[in-house]
């Protein structure tokens, strides 16, 4: 947190958002009308879930990376062929095992085996019990758009490496218009501002700092240069923030940057997973070309 915030430009991992209530805050977004992203992917998935399930095949290992309350995996695990077993992996410990018993009970053939991590960094892999056909990767939601370009393709590279001989189901949002982008993420009633800046919450409760949240404000916009959204908590004032020990310095207007989300063509995204090896076997979207479901198998 002090080495993001006293960089010249304020940043701070969007990880970071995603303890147990800002997981349920997360939930929330996905359901306001404004944030097309889930109900566009659910309804793909549903038009093309038997497709989808015969690509991936019977016996395969389903590791789902940021399972979150695990809601659209449900919709593969009907589908699946006898799977030999979930993996999802989750940074919010409370939510994975509450999803995991969830599951396990709605589930109870299916072999469980829930890993609390950051996915971005080393974890070890459970194994099943019953023989695994091939790995299948799936990262839903178009979470991959909170990479930059560079870490993309290092996380990409890692799943193919987890993944060797098997694929990747991923959501990928696409490009589209400035005003649907602005809408879903500056909801009317305020989730989203309040999903930013509940990371300051955070950083008060867990690393003794004293933000005052009324003196900062969500801010998210498009930047068409970078083809991403970028959200920021702005400074309404200057201001000196003491975390622990340390003291932080805003000016009036300064920003914390606290999460990127970019947009993609198919043509873009097919470019970034070939250089992390992958070939891109399938894509599905919805009419009217909002979003996309792509299944990518490991070269």
């Amino acid at each position: 947190m002090l080495q993001g915030l006293q960089d010249a430009r304020k940043e701070l991992p969007s990880k970071y958002f995603y303890d147990d209530i800002g997981s349920q805050l997360f939930e929330q977004i996905c359901e306001l009308d404004e944030y097309y992203l889930t109900r566009t992917e659910l309804a793909i998935m549903q038009a093309h879930m038997q497709e989808i399930a015969a690509l991936l095949g019977p016996h395969c290992l389903l590791i789902e990376y940021g399972s979150g309350n695990s809601t659209k995996v449900c919709m593969l695990l009907d589908a699946l062929q006898d799977p030999a077993g979930y993996v999802p992996i989750d940074i919010a410990k409370e939510q994975l095992l509450r999803s995991a018993a969830a599951l396990a009970t709605a589930y109870p053939t299916l072999e469980m085996l829930p890993v609390c991590a950051d996915y971005t960094s080393d974890f070890a892999l459970p194994s099943p019990a019953k023989p695994v056909s091939q790995r299948i990767a799936y990262f839903p939601g178009s979470t991959i758009g909170n990479f930059d370009r560079e870490p993309a393709k290092r996380f990409l590279q890692r799943i193919a490496k987890v993944c060797r001989g098997g694929g990747l189901l991923i959501g990928v949002d696409l490009k589209k218009d400035f005003n649907i982008l602005h809408r879903a993420y500056n909801d009317s009633q305020g989730v989203t501002a309040q999903f930013n800046k509940h990371l300051l919450v955070r950083i008060n409760q867990e690393l003794d700092a004293d933000f005052q949240l009324n003196q900062f404000g969500h801010y998210a916009f498009y930047n068409p240069g970078q083809s991403r959204i970028e959200m920021h908590l702005v400074s309404l004032k200057n201001q000196t923030v003491r975390i622990g020990e340390s003291e932080i310095s805003f000016k009036l207007g300064e920003s914390i940057w606290t999460e990127s989300s970019y947009k993609y063509t198919l043509e873009e995204f097919a470019q970034l997973a070939a250089t992390a090896g992958f070939a891109v076997e399938q894509v599905w979207t919805d009419p009217r070309q909002l979003f996309s479901v792509q299944y990518l198998k490991v070269v």
